[in-house]
């Protein structure tokens, strides 16, 4: 068996030399004839038929052989001791594998079926022979243990083509739908990406090779999908907005739930060559961005405000494996400043706190968990006031350094204008509110 890995796009090439032969080693031929047998049960010459010849004792071929218009053939120069297995094929016949030929085999008879015509690549006759072989073929009648053992082997034999054929199809259909999803999206028709992305995964669903890519890819088709709904949601007619935006949580639910299963394959794939496991992380890393994007999404267009924990444990596990420190400042700040616009402070607090470890002067981190700490604080009766006292230390360093430009200005300002009515003052006591040397 074997499957085409679009991760990795590479071609095992395998190179079977042959030992030197002496000059004086002793050879021997093998003949033999191949028959046809028909539907109505007769036998019948099969002509033009080619046989590949598979050394089985060790890695090595002869050069293939085709039978005359009698259906005979002949190999040459046959060491003494070889084991050989002889793959027929040709027009309208079964492909089939007869191992146990030998050197100095005067009567190898062959009985073929009609069939579709495919010969076998030197990799699926090997898997054939890997099987226990049957009786020695070559001379005389089978007995009928030997005609039972050659029935399953020619059933195993129609599995592993039916199976290449399975693999062969999905290749195909897996290929076709990243292309032609890919084209649409980049075109803006997301309902059309959508469904040609789902036509490749359900051609093979948990592929590690092929489905993290396409889920991937389904998941930002969604979102940007759930943008285009929601901005019409917005500008559209009021009475219809509510269902509107039932859509784009429906959509945001499913470019989660496409995500997730991304990363579930892609935790458990197995794959240990090198140029699988970048590709398994690059996928990994889209796979989380587009969870924090949705979950970003959702909480931001205040579609689902309960949804805080489980984004920040994805942005969680996003922060264990990103290495570029800028990029996961980015999504952190993402996550801080929606779950802040859906009103859960307390986590909006966590989210910014990881910002600032990396970036303690981001002024859009400062500014956000200074408003969000001044939430909590003022949320409770009676008001926590040390929780209060550390947002206005936030607010005040943004107040030193951010431009007036800054969309947070005026809300920092009134924030800072209201904490001084409870007698607070900005304390310059945490290290990250202290400039850069």
């Amino acid at each position: 068996m074997f499957r085409k890995n679009y991760f990795i796009f590479l071609l095992a090439i395998a190179l079977f030399s042959t030992s030197t032969i002496a000059a004086f080693a002793q050879t021997a031929p093998a003949r033999g004839k191949v028959e046809l047998k028909k539907a109505d049960g007769t036998l019948v010459p099969a002509a033009d038929v080619v046989i590949d010849a598979y050394r089985t004792d060790i890695k090595g071929k002869l050069p293939s052989a085709k039978t005359n218009k009698n259906g005979e053939f002949s190999f040459a120069g046959l060491l003494p001791g070889g084991r050989y297995a002889l793959a027929v094929s040709g027009p309208n016949i079964r492909a089939d594998v007869f191992p146990g030929v030998k050197a100095g085999d005067e009567k190898v008879n062959i009985t073929v079926v009609e069939g579709d015509g495919k010969r076998f690549t030197e990799e699926e006759a090997r898997q054939i022979v890997s099987a226990p072989a049957p009786a020695n073929q070559s001379g005389g009648e089978l007995t009928a243990a030997q005609k039972k053992e050659q029935e399953e082997l020619l059933k195993k034999n129609e599995a592993i083509l039916a199976g290449n054929k399975k693999i062969e199809n999905t290749n195909a259909i897996v290929k076709q739908s990243l292309i032609e999803g890919s084209k649409a999206f980049n075109e803006k028709n997301y309902d059309l990406a959508i469904t040609k992305y789902d036509e490749g995964i359900n051609a093979d669903p948990d592929f590690e090779g092929t489905a993290p890519v396409l889920l991937n890819n389904k998941s930002t088709a969604l979102i940007n999908r759930a943008i285009d709904k929601y901005n019409a949601a917005v500008k559209g007619d009021p009475s219809g907005k509510a269902a509107a935006l039932e859509s784009v949580k429906k959509d945001l639910n499913e470019s989660l739930a496409a995500s997730n299963k991304s990363l579930q394959i892609l935790k458990t794939a197995t794959n240990t060559d090198a140029n699988a496991q970048k590709a398994y992380a690059i996928e990994k890393n889209r796979a989380y961005q587009n969870t924090i994007d949705g979950y970003s999404r959702m909480l931001a267009m205040n579609l689902d405000a309960s949804k805080g924990k489980e984004a920040l444990a994805a942005l969680e596990e996003f922060s264990a494996i990103e290495t570029d420190a800028t990029k996961k400042s980015k999504w952190q700040l993402i996550l801080a400043d929606a779950l802040r616009q859906a009103g859960d402070a307390p986590n909006a607090v966590i989210a910014y706190r990881k910002v600032l470890e990396t970036s303690p002067e981001n002024p859009d981190a400062l500014a956000g968990i200074g408003l969000s700490l001044f939430s909590v604080g003022a949320s409770v009766v009676p008001e926590n006031t040390a929780q209060m006292q550390e947002g206005l230390n936030y607010m005040q360093r943004f107040a030193e350094i951010a431009p007036e430009t800054h969309p947070l200005k005026a809300s920092v300002k009134d924030a800072v204008d209201y904490l001084k009515t409870k007698q607070l003052a900005p304390q310059k006591t945490t290290k990250s509110t202290k400039k850069k040397t």
